[in-house]
């Protein structure tokens, strides 16, 4: 299946479309919230391991909905050596599937799904992964790449 086009802005206000990666693998992780505990530790886990995704011709691409400089923000504080994408508009996120209701202490709402999309070299998806821990998602990542 063909991944969904998008065209957001990064960290420092550069435009990014899915077409530039084009011959890489692209890790396309959506994340509910700059800062935030779980976040901090999926990002630093991708960042902790950006070299061997390197190696493996993939580029790590992290989405939320925070703004640009949000994004900014908490990608100097944790040094992230990857891009951050900003889509407020929240039209990414839900084309990728990655909006819907969430629970927490009791009450139900809507936001981002912390879910992870593989697009492989060719611009389809090759795996989807919902539900994921933050802690062990990066290396669950780089062991599918290994395993291709």
């Amino acid at each position: 299946m063909q991944a969904p086009s998008f065209s957001m802005s990064d960290q420092n206000g550069k435009v990014h479309t899915l077409d530039e990666y084009k011959g890489r693998w692209v890790v396309l992780y959506f994340y509910p919230k700059d800062d935030t505990p779980g976040c901090t530790k999926e990002s630093c886990g991708f960042r902790d391991l950006h070299k061997e995704f390197e190696e493996r011709n993939a580029v790590i691409l992290g989405v939320s909905k925070d703004n640009v400089a949000s994004h900014k923000k908490f990608a100097d504080k944790y040094k992230l050596t990857f891009t951050l994408l900003s889509d407020e508009s929240k039209e990414t996120i839900k084309a990728y599937g990655a909006w819907g209701t969430k629970s927490f202490m009791g009450k139900s709402f809507d936001g981002v799904l912390r879910t992870t999309v593989l697009i492989d070299p060719k611009g389809n998806i090759f795996k989807k992964y919902e539900k994921v821990d933050p802690s062990i998602h990066p290396e669950e990542i780089l062991k599918d790449l290994q395993n291709y």
